[in-house]
């Protein structure tokens, strides 16, 4: 692989995430205007709410981050793993802060990326014995995109239940 397969990787996680494409709506896409009530609704007691993805969200691209750098385990900025439950406390400046937690750990997903060797996108990631860097970001591009549409439709559900 060249540095052209780091930036056509680079290119995928933006386009999932904050770049235009011609999919439609991208992970940051689906946050737009996303209010405090709309981020707190629950389709039904149990499901995950809009909050709860973003978080989820920033938390997997933190696990890749990590997965590709060696980095160990504990320095997400939240206590716990994959799920946390929101809002902890429901004000819109902790909505925006989340939101700001999913950009920085995109951005810091990205740099790390951006560093990679390319012959090393198809050896095992450290730490794995069957997982390639490559399948790793591939991977992080669709789950953004996997949960912009669930957020597309926890919105359009939230509107029809109000």
């Amino acid at each position: 692989m060249l540095t052209a397969d780091i930036d056509i990787l680079l290119a995928m996680i933006d386009q999932a995430y904050d770049h235009r494409s011609w999919h439609g709506t991208n992970l940051r896409g689906s946050l737009r205007n996303v209010s405090l009530t709309e981020a707190r609704w629950r389709p039904g007691r149990g499901r995950h709410n809009v909050w709860e993805i973003v978080v989820h969200c920033a938390y997997w691209k933190y696990a890749v981050r990590r997965r590709l750098t060696g980095e160990r385990r504990g320095s997400f900025g939240l206590k716990g793993s994959d799920w946390f439950v929101r809002p902890e406390h429901a004000t819109e400046a902790a909505w925006r802060a989340d939101v700001r937690l999913l950009g920085d750990t995109h951005r810091s997903l990205r740099a790390a990326i951006a560093t990679l060797d390319p012959p090393r996108l198809q050896r095992a990631a450290p730490g794995r014995t069957s997982t390639t860097p490559l399948a790793l970001i591939v991977g992080a591009a669709a789950h953004d995109l996997y949960h912009a549409g669930q957020i597309q439709l926890l919105k359009r559900l939230a509107k029809n239940a109000a």
